[in-house]
């Protein structure tokens, strides 16, 4: 049974295309750094936002970016899913709330993408119930969608056509998430088997 795994998740890869190179990928995560340290960065600023990474797609994102910020934060996470296995979005699900106290707090999340937006504006909304002060969205990646969503990203790293798109934390079925760059999967490789 795992024999069919790998050979499914290789195929994927193979009949892929790659639409963003790991020089883009860097200078995206750079571009999401420099605008948050140009914001918490101000003279004067005696508080500290916390970090919410939203895992597991963030994780690769996270981890690249935070290195990168020259200002105190705190850290933490949150696990927020529309998707498990599937490729098609459902009900959100929380399965990891912010241990930290949101309350009166400036909160910083950080995604992989801005896809449907259905995730990212559920998580909003919860973090403004809980009496944070400000959300703000960073995304690695906002892919360009013919239709409005119901939130917006406050920063954009950059932005990508309407694929399926895998790597640099975002999967297909479990698989590729550890791509240093982005490959947009064919939509007949989708289909379920």
């Amino acid at each position: 049974m795992q024999t069919f795994h790998v050979e499914r998740a290789r195929s994927l890869l193979e009949n892929a295309e790659q639409i963003v190179d790991e020089a883009a990928v860097t200078r995206a995560v750079a571009l999401v750094a420099d605008k948050l340290n140009e914001r918490f960065n101000a003279a004067g600023d005696e508080t500290f936002p916390l970090v919410l990474g939203v895992m597991g797609g963030a994780v690769v994102f996270v981890g690249q970016l935070l290195p990168q910020l020259k200002f105190p934060l705190e850290f933490d996470y949150i696990h927020v899913t529309r998707y498990g296995d599937d490729d098609q979005g459902g009900k959100v699900v929380w399965k990891v709330i912010p241990r930290a106290n949101v309350a009166g707090r400036t909160i910083i999340v950080l995604d992989d993408i801005l896809d449907e937006g259905e995730t990212l504006a559920h998580v909003k909304q919860r973090l403004l119930d809980m009496g944070a002060a400000e959300v703000i969205i960073a995304v690695f990646a906002d892919k360009a969608l013919k239709r409005s969503k119901p939130v917006q990203a406050d920063i954009v790293g950059l932005t990508i056509p309407d694929k399926f798109v895998i790597g640099f934390g975002m999967d297909v079925y479990g698989y590729w998430r550890n791509l240093p760059a982005l490959w947009a999967v064919r939509p007949e490789d989708l289909a379920p088997r």
